[in-house]
């Protein structure tokens, strides 16, 4: 069973002349324990497409399944729980909170949801992200790379079961996108949860089990 779907969305911004359609009837599926790519260039829907599928913006029309459930109907503070309780973000952008160290991006997220990685879990993931040494650090000591696997490590450490990734190698070097690739496939795989990256990083199509392309906000299977 599907346990994320798009059924005829469309995304409109602004109106008349102004008008412009992000996203043109996506139709999308796809099953927990995979990673599915989205790819297209700068500009093709990408994004829009990450926030329409994570319920950060509402389509103009269509219908997003999460786990069978249609959430166009659920309240704002539904969608929030939701978000807390099944949803992962890496966004472009890290969101990163300044003045907190690494450490206290992870005691901050312990402070609004249980149930996280424990100590060991966390403490591997960092390794592995080679940043377990960055801990007492801020991010604006950090490099952009260094910052972007902070933000894939707090994403992963609430235990999503669908992750949304919006370039996340974008600042990374080959071996580490390896890393993260291998990384995502693994959690998609041993820990059955659903990755889905929007890039242009062609790097990451081999860690792939499902590619689709986008441009000019119409998808297509690969």
């Amino acid at each position: 069973m599907s346990i994320l779907e798009l059924h005829n969305v469309n995304k409109n911004f602004g109106t008349g002349l102004s008008k412009v359609t992000a996203l043109k009837d996506v139709n999308f599926s796809a099953d927990q324990g995979n990673v599915v790519l989205i790819l297209g260039p700068s500009g093709s829907g990408k994004s829009t497409f990450l926030t329409i599928a994570g319920t950060l913006q509402t389509p103009s029309s269509g219908t997003i399944k999460i786990d069978n459930k249609n959430i166009n109907n659920l309240s704002n503070k539904q969608k929030e729980k939701l978000r807390l309780n099944k949803l992962g973000f890496i966004l472009q952008t890290y969101n990163l909170v300044p003045y907190l160290t690494v450490k206290e991006q992870f005691q901050l997220v312990d402070r609004i949801k249980k149930d996280n990685l424990n100590d060991e879990q966390l403490n591997n993931l960092l390794a592995f992200l080679g940043i377990n040494k960055l801990i007492n650090k801020y991010p604006e000591e950090l490099s952009g790379g260094q910052n972007q696997r902070v933000a894939i490590a707090r994403a992963l450490y609430p235990n999503p079961g669908i992750i949304f990734a919006d370039e996340p190698t974008a600042a990374l070097d080959s071996d580490r996108v390896k890393e993260i690739g291998k990384l995502f496939y693994k959690i998609a795989h041993q820990n059955n949860k659903l990755v889905v990256i929007v890039t242009h990083d062609l790097r990451l199509k081999q860690y792939a089990d499902q590619i689709y392309n986008i441009i000019d906000g119409r998808i297509n299977k690969n």
